[in-house]
């Protein structure tokens, strides 16, 4: 048991530091590009911090489990030879990943705004008003675990290339990351493109910081558009 409880530990550590690297790295880009668009807002990035520093640890023991499952056991559907599989199943695996992943947050998400559920634990990362490049992990721990489980769970049971994992989980960060910094990156070309109406920038999910009731989805406006959810985009 050493082993899985090393490589738990050793994921956490990845997980913190890809978080305060990644968040790092945007909120320098806010502060070069929006001066003091954050000003007055310490105490708050002091507990978006806390917070995800905590989930670093419930996203991290899940994933030092898997890996070691798929180095040593072999238990998980990962794998690392491209001719195991059609190569076509690559992208399409990517793909399958996200959508899933979206169609589980989005769903979970809308139950976290129930008026008990949103009291107890997703009013810790609503409390992030503005949100900031800090708060894409700021998550009470309970919802750490309902949002951070899903992929870990996905790999037991899809199979997907180390490689296309590696991209889920870049994308997963980065998005949330973006999505989260009170202001858009993106050139409005893209956001009020067909293909932005698809998809979630920071313009999209300010609105449901803004509003709560509305714009729920995690990387596409699918389920969004489907449910009559989407309140379409603010101006951060």
């Amino acid at each position: 048991m050493n082993g899985v409880w090393a490589s738990a530990a050793a994921m956490t550590v990845i997980v913190a530091v890809r978080y305060l690297a990644t968040s790092g790295l945007f909120a320098a880009l806010t502060h070069k590009v929006r001066p003091g668009h954050y000003a007055g807002l310490g105490p708050q990035i002091r507990r978006e911090i806390g917070w995800s520093l905590t989930s670093a640890a419930i996203y991290g023991v899940p994933a030092g489990v898997v890996a070691w499952g798929w180095q040593e056991r072999g238990w998980t559907k990962i794998y690392s030879d491209p001719a195991a599989f059609p190569l076509w199943w690559m992208p399409v695996s990517l793909l399958l990943f996200l959508l899933l992943h979206d169609s589980w947050f989005y769903w979970t998400h809308r139950w976290m705004h129930r008026p008990a559920v949103f009291r107890t634990i997703h009013s810790v990362h609503h409390a992030s008003r503005p949100p900031t490049a800090w708060a894409a992990m700021n998550f009470h721990p309970v919802e750490a675990a309902v949002v951070g489980l899903f992929v870990p769970a996905l790999v037991f049971v899809i199979p997907i290339h180390i490689g296309m994992l590696s991209l889920v989980l870049l994308v997963m960060t980065v998005m949330g990351v973006t999505n989260h910094m009170g202001w858009e990156m993106f050139p409005r070309a893209l956001v009020h493109s067909p293909a932005g109406h698809w998809l979630i920038t920071a313009s999209h999910h300010h609105r449901h910081h803004e509003q709560y009731r509305c714009n729920y989805g995690l990387y596409f406006r699918f389920w969004d558009h489907v449910c009559g959810t989407d309140r379409g985009v603010s101006a951060p």
